[in-house]
């Protein structure tokens, strides 16, 4: 079995490039990194194709959110003309939603199965989410171009299958009318050699850490009126980018440190007490696997897929998406009982230790695609 991977990007497609090609079943990647930065992710490959110049418009792009137009929808466009071209021989095509339409037909032709790999809810679902949310607060949400929502659906309708990271995001596909056997469910992985509890640090005040972009999608502004319901004295450490139209945050005890490196995270993570995730819409969060790896108890809500890693009350708290008074009065008790939380700490590293990290993604993910292609599954 060959297995071809097309990222726009990396995501966790060199995650998934990587452990394929442990198994010998890596046909080729297609990607916009260059050559050296895949090659520091990845070491030597037999067949790759890179286009950076559209990984620097890309970026360009997401830097000016909502103020590109279809141009995302166009760099995507053209990135899976690119990969159309490039497509090695393979038995199975898996390609990231949005950047993968033109390439389907090629693979087909050839005699390839299709997987689309579509990393959060269904395309419709999030963006009339976000379009809620954006009107709670008289805004109009411009982030998803009318492009990439008609790409994604095509592609959902065009593919063999349809590969989520959770129960969660496979929900919204079936309430949308996609049908059962046509969505895969595959939990990502992390890496817990990088994220882990060793050193820790003791903290003077309890912190609660927050990792993502510091917006609506997240629940920022819940988490913040949250806080500042707690009677318990702490600090509250946000980072990651400010929405475009977020106000920065300014109240007491809230430090926004913005995007940090990824090789920085694992000392901001042994530092905190409380990792909070209160977002309104997710996939599989990679932020709440690497604070689990860490040892934090995680509190975060039923959107965001923690329901298939995290039990309430062993390794952390999962409360309903906008719900403030419950995700203050959880984040309250944590607080009131350092050494539950610990506990569930302790606990967190043990279930990501069961079958969470990249080698058991790529395990699942090497006999999901050989039970596609109709080849026996590896004893793994």
């Amino acid at each position: 079995m060959k297995v071809s991977v097309s990222v726009h990007g990396r995501f966790h497609g060199f995650d998934l490039a990587r452990e394929l090609n442990r198994y010998g079943a890596l046909g080729g990647l297609i990607t916009t990194y260059p050559r050296f930065a895949v090659r520091q992710h990845l070491g030597a490959i037999d067949s790759l194709s890179t286009v950076p110049l559209l990984e620097l418009k890309r970026r360009i792009c997401q830097r000016f959110n909502g103020l590109c137009g279809d141009l995302d929808g166009r760099l995507a466009q053209s990135f899976a003309k690119f990969a159309a071209v490039n497509l090695p021989p393979c038995d199975l095509l898996v390609g990231w939603s949005s950047a993968t339409l033109e390439a389907i037909p090629v693979a087909r032709a050839r005699g390839a199965q299709v997987v689309v790999e579509r990393g959060s809810s269904h395309i419709l679902h999030q963006t009339n989410l976000l379009k809620e949310l954006h009107a709670r607060d008289n805004k109009v949400f411009s982030g998803t171009s009318s492009l990439i929502i008609e790409r994604e659906l095509a592609e959902y309708e065009a593919a063999d299958s349809i590969a989520v990271p959770s129960s969660y995001a496979a929900q919204t596909f079936f309430s949308h009318g996609v049908p059962l056997e046509k969505v895969l469910v595959n939990p990502y992985g992390v890496d817990l050699e990088h994220f882990s509890p060793f050193p820790s640090h003791a903290n003077a005040r309890p912190k609660i850490l927050f990792v993502g972009q510091v917006g609506r999608r997240k629940g920022v502004p819940e988490l913040l009126s949250a806080f500042s319901r707690l009677s318990k004295d702490a600090d509250l450490c946000l980072i990651g980018p400010l929405e475009s139209d977020m106000p920065k945050p300014l109240q007491s005890n809230v430090y926004h440190l913005g995007a940090v490196p990824i090789s920085a995270l694992p000392d901001y993570y042994r530092s905190a007490d409380i990792f909070c995730l209160p977002s309104w819409e997710e996939g599989f969060p990679l932020v709440i696997l690497q604070a689990m790896a860490s040892g934090l108890p995680v509190v975060t809500t039923d959107a965001s897929g923690a329901k298939d890693i995290i039990i309430p009350g062993i390794e952390g708290e999962i409360v309903a998406a906008g719900d403030i008074d419950a995700l203050a009065q959880a984040l309250e008790c944590l607080l009131e009982d350092p050494v539950r939380a610990q506990e569930m700490g302790v606990a967190a590293r043990a279930r990501v230790n069961d079958g969470f990290d990249w080698a058991s993604y790529g395990s699942r993910a090497y006999n999901i695609y050989k039970g596609l292609i109709g080849e026996r599954s590896s004893p793994d």
